[in-house]
């Protein structure tokens, strides 16, 4: 596949999230084995000390690390997570989260993805905040 493709196949299903759509997540970049999506602060993303909740960064980096394992997926299948692991390393407010996943090995049963998910505060300085390592298994299309 092209990375128009790859990325109208990731978009299409991007498009059904009902959890990104609500917090107004955005599909920034698509490639062979990799995804970046980013997600704005807000009240519907934070938890009670004012910064952006772990839950929210969990399944940002989920979605960013699945999505980047569907450009490899076989044609008729999507893919779903059966484990993941994160680490929080620093609690952030405002500005975006930068979710960058990647495909670690593509198996044809199970695939193995990491994300790191970045904080890009108004002055545009960066700060680590957590990574993921998840396990990933095709699935075939449910019409």
């Amino acid at each position: 596949m092209n990375k128009t493709e790859l990325f109208d196949r990731v978009n299409n299903s991007f498009a059904r999230q009902g959890l990104m759509r609500f917090w107004g997540a955005q599909l920034q970049h698509v490639d062979a084995g990799s995804c970046e999506i980013w997600l704005a602060f807000s009240d519907k993303v934070s938890q009670q000390q004012g910064t952006f909740h772990g839950g929210a960064l969990g399944a940002l980096a989920d979605i960013a690390g699945g999505y980047a394992a569907l450009t490899l997926a076989p044609a008729g299948m999507e893919v779903t997570t059966v484990e993941y692991k994160i680490n929080f390393l620093a609690a952030c407010t405002g500005g975006v989260l930068r979710a960058k996943g990647r495909v670690l090995k593509a198996g044809k049963r199970v695939m193995v993805t990491s994300a790191e998910v970045w904080h890009v505060d108004s002055a545009g300085a960066s700060t680590l905040c957590a990574v993921l390592q998840q396990t990933i298994v095709p699935v075939p299309i449910k019409s």
